[in-house]
This record gives C-alpha cells, structure tokens and sequence, in this order.
C-alpha cells in the first residue's frame, strides 16, 4: 500500500466530503422531509384525489432506482428543453426519493397514534388539520425518528452517485485521484473508510437521540 498517497489524498478527500457529501446529503433530506410531510399527509386524507396522487407518487418513487431517477433529471430532462446544472440535479433527484420513502415512515408514524387523540382534539374545538399539527404530529415524530435516520445514512452513501452526474463531492474526488494516480484499490477503499466513519458517527447519534425520546414515551 502506497502510504504516502493515503495520507495525501486523505485531505481531499475529507474536503470532499464537507463540502460536497454532507451538504448534499443535508439539503436533500431537508427538502425531502417537507416532500415526504405533504405525501403522508395527502395519503390520510379523506378526499379520493389527494390520496390517489401520493399514493402513485410514492409508488413511482419506490418503483424505479435512484440512479435511474438520477440520469432523468440531469440527461433526460435536456431532451424536452430542460436543463439543471449538476447540483440541483442531485438534490432535486436525492429529495424526491427520500420523500417517496420517507413518506410512508410518516404516514406509518401519524396512523400509529392513538385514534382517541383526534377524538380528543375534535372535541376541545379543533379542526382536523389543527389535530393533526398540534397533536398528533409531535406523538408521530417520536416513532419516526429511528426510521428517518436510518434514510438519512443511506442517503449519505447514495450521495455517491452524484459523482455520476459531475457532482463534486467525496467519491468523485476520490476517481479524479485514483485516475491521476491509477491506484483504484486504495483511493476507493479510503472512501469507503470515511463514509463508514461518518456512517458510524451519524449511527452513534440516532441512539442518543432515540434514548433521549424514549424517556418521552409510556411504556
């Protein structure tokens, strides 16, 4: 192993990563977040239409690969005259498929509160939508916290494919390096290293926070 290329290539690396990978993947699941919010919500709605549309949304999403849903945003779209720099691309690609799988996570999370809590909403004079704010979100995101955060480290490592599109973030850097350098093996396994340790960071902590949860919840 060629150490001195390790070393080297390790600070680029890790600038890839902060500013290319982690922001990446924060945008996106921000974005993604407020997609999934509104899909769970049209999904428990009472009107036929509203359901039907997050119901296909989310099964396109859930149907199709993220690499497919990729190239249709960046290559695709330029073909009926809409063209979106790498960036938006990724995030626009990354945030609708976090928002068809996060979609469900939510909408699983608001149907495991209790049904006496509307009940209890409707009858101190709210309305469904002020229910379902006040009340019933603020119980679902305890539930929905473990499975969000396990979306939100897969789409750390599905970041990488934003290299793909000539996104410059972690693994992109790492094959401009390994084609400089023609040490494949161990500048993608230095990647592999540091999404493993910022998977592991970020996996440390989910249980605080879920342990910190937990002392909110009856047992």
């Amino acid at each position: 192993m060629d150490f001195d290329l390790f070393w080297s290539s390790l600070g680029p690396l890790l600038l890839g990563a902060v500013k290319g990978t982690i922001p990446l993947a924060l945008a996106s699941f921000a974005l993604g977040l407020l997609i999934a919010l509104l899909v769970a919500v049209m999904r428990i709605s009472t009107s036929k239409l509203a359901n039907g549309v997050g119901r296909v949304y989310v099964s396109l999403i859930r149907g199709t690969p993220l690499l497919v849903q990729l190239f249709v945003i960046f290559y695709g779209l330029p073909a009926v005259g809409v063209k979106i720099d790498p960036w938006p691309s990724a995030i626009i690609a990354f945030s609708l498929n976090v928002g068809g799988y996060a979609a469900e996570v939510i909408r699983a999370a608001i149907l495991s509160v209790p049904q006496g809590q509307w009940e209890a909403g409707h009858m101190i004079g709210m309305s469904r939508n002020q229910t379902l704010l006040r009340i019933i979100l603020p119980q679902a995101a305890r539930v929905s916290v473990p499975p969000l955060s396990n979306t939100f480290i897969s789409l750390v490592k599905d970041t990488s494919l934003a290299s793909l599109i000539l996104v410059t973030e972690m693994f992109r850097v790492a094959q401009q390096v390994a084609a400089f350098s023609q040490e494949f093996m161990l500048l993608y396994l230095e990647a592999a290293m540091i999404y493993w340790v910022i998977c592991l960071a970020l996996s440390t902590a989910q249980t605080r926070v879920e342990k910190r949860l937990d002392r909110y919840v009856a047992h």
